[in-house]
C-alpha cells in the first residue's frame, strides 16, 4: 500500500464523514452550546464574585479554559461516530475493498479535527462579543491554534480508543465525562491558590493547568515560562501512547 494512495483513501473517507457532519450541522452547535452558556454563566452571574488576580477582564481570564470545554465535549461524536461504523458493518465493507485500513481511523481524526475547529471558532467569536479582547501577535495566534490542534489530536485517538473498545452507544460517548470535568480542577476558572492543598496540588500538576495557562500567557502577550514545554509534553505523550493503543486495538478487530 502506497503513501499516495493511503492519502487518497483518507481523503474519500474523509469526505464521507464530512459530509455527514454537513449534514447535521446542529453537531457541531451542540457540541458549542454548553461551553457557550458556561461562559455565560460565569461571566455574567458568578465571575463578579471571583478574584483573579489579573488586570483583564474575567472572559479573557475564562475563554482559554472553555476552549478546552469544547473540544472535550466535541471529541464525544468521534467515539460515537466510529462505534456507528464498527457495529454497523461500514469497517467490515471496507475491508473488502483495496483501501488503506489505517484510513478508516485517520479519516475520523480528521473529521474530529474539522468539526471541533469549528466548534472553538464558534465560541471564540461569541467571547469577542461579549468583550474578549486580545493584542495577541499573528505568531501567538498560530501558536494558539496549534496548541488547541494538539489537544484536539491527543483527545481524539482517546476517542478513537473508546470507539473502537465501548460495547453501547452510551459507553462510546461517555468517556468525555472525566475530560469536561478536568478543566474545573485547573486553573482555567479561579487561580489554583484558592483551592485546598491536596486539590491546588493535583490542579497544579494536571496537564490542563499549564495548556490553559499558556493560552492565557498568549492572549495577554506575556511570557509562557516553562508551562509551554509542559503542555507539548503532556499532549506529545497522550497522543502517542493513545495513537499506539487506538492503532493495536482496531487491528486486533479488524482481523
Amino acid at each position: 500500500m502506497t503513501t499516495t494512495q493511503f492519502l487518497s483513501d483518507t481523503r474519500v473517507l474523509t469526505g464521507r464523514s464530512l459530509r455527514h457532519i454537513l449534514r447535521s450541522p446542529d453537531t457541531i452547535i451542540t457540541t458549542a452550546v454548553t461551553p457557550i452558556a458556561l461562559l455565560l454563566l460565569f461571566v455574567y452571574v458568578i465571575g463578579g464574585a471571583i478574584e483573579t488576580g489579573s488586570e483583564g477582564s474575567y472572559v479573557d481570564y475564562l475563554l482559554p479554559g472553555i476552549l478546552l470545554i469544547t473540544i472535550a465535549s466535541g471529541v464525544a461524536y468521534t467515539a460515537y461516530r466510529l462505534f456507528l461504523d464498527m457495529q454497523g458493518g461500514i469497517v467490515e465493507r471496507f475491508q473488502s475493498m483495496p483501501i488503506a485500513r489505517s484510513s478508516v481511523l485517520w479519516a475520523h481524526v480528521l473529521t474530529s479535527v474539522t468539526a471541533n475547529a469549528a466548534s472553538v471558532a464558534l465560541v471564540v467569536v461569541v467571547a469577542l462579543i461579549m468583550g474578549f479582547r486580545t493584542g495577541a501577535s499573528i505568531l501567538a495566534w498560530l501558536a494558539v491554534i496549534g496548541l488547541l490542534t494538539l489537544f484536539i489530536l491527543a483527545l481524539t485517538w482517546i476517542a478513537v480508543i473508546a470507539g473502537l473498545s465501548a460495547k453501547t452507544v452510551d459507553g462510546a460517548s461517555a468517556f468525555s465525562y472525566p475530560l469536561i470535568f478536568l478543566p474545573f480542577i485547573s486553573s482555567a476558572f479561579v487561580p489554583t491558590e484558592s483551592m485546598p492543598a491536596p486539590v491546588a496540588w493535583f490542579a497544579q500538576n494536571q496537564p490542563v493547568t499549564s495548556i490553559v495557562n499558556t493560552l492565557r500567557a498568549l492572549f495577554a502577550q506575556e511570557s509562557v515560562g516553562n508551562d509551554l514545554w509542559i503542555s507539548l509534553a503532556w499532549l506529545l505523550g497522550i497522543l502517542v501512547v493513545a495513537c499506539a493503543a487506538a492503532t493495536a486495538i482496531y487491528r486486533r478487530r479488524i482481523r
